[in-house]
């Protein structure tokens, strides 16, 4: 049963901190099939954790509910404290902009705008438009160079790092990422994987969604699902 698996014991310096996921035999189902089936888990403040398991276990889902992007049909679920069901729609829209930068494998970059102007576009939808601060978030991944670039010229792992660079723009403490470097060559892997260990590294909180043992190895923390069931 996912609710008697036990938690490996934080380290102390993550025991200190605060819980910013807490789910709750959390279950989503479509009809009579259950994506997620009473799922209880835990992530604290700066964690690195990975969500992993076979083509439909359920990860994906698990993911979208994380992200607000979809609703739970039972248990619960709570973000820094708050418990998600009670939020009304536009108080999940202002979270998910405010506290959550998301990552996909598909890239979802707009074609015909540059890669700082993508950036720019976040901005707009959080508060106001900064080319300069896009500019800047685009030099920490090591793209300024490429900021006046539409995304096909750029490589597959520049537009991904595009894309990490505009979830970070808003400053989120949460970034969750859904199999962000399933279309990458190992050397790009790689690099996407030094972002997220240095973004770790400042503070940040990251759930991975990935297939891939050898980056669930990296992580701090690997939740396991199957058949919508947490295994591990």
């Amino acid at each position: 049963m996912s609710d008697t698996i036990p938690r490996p014991l934080p380290s102390a310096s993550v025991a200190s901190r605060e819980k910013v996921i807490s789910i709750d035999n959390l279950t989503k189902a479509f009809g009579s099939v259950r994506a997620l089936d009473n799922v209880t888990f835990d992530v604290f403040a700066g964690e690195f954790v990975a969500i992993m398991g076979p083509s439909g276990s359920g990860k994906t889902t698990l993911l979208n509910i994380l992200s607000l992007l979809d609703v739970p049909t039972g248990g619960s679920y709570r973000l820094d404290g708050i418990e998600t069901a009670r939020l009304a729609e536009a108080e999940q829209v202002v979270i998910r902009r405010e506290k959550i930068g998301l990552v996909f494998q598909q890239f979802h970059l707009i074609p015909y705008l540059t890669a700082v102007e993508n950036i720019m576009l976040a901005q707009y939808y959080h508060s106001m438009a900064d080319r300069g601060e896009a500019l800047e978030a685009l030099d920490r991944i090591g793209l300024a160079d490429r900021a006046d670039h539409l995304p096909s010229q750029l490589s597959g792992g520049e537009q991904q790092r595009v894309c990490i660079a505009r979830a970070l723009i808003n400053d989120p403490a949460l970034i969750l990422a859904d199999e962000p470097t399933g279309n990458l060559d190992e050397g790009n892997e790689e690099r996407v994987m030094g972002l997220f260990k240095a973004l770790q590294a400042s503070g940040r909180t990251i759930v991975l969604v990935t297939h891939n043992p050898d980056l669930g190895a990296r992580t701090d923390y690997v939740i396991r699902l199957q058949h919508g069931r947490r295994i591990a």
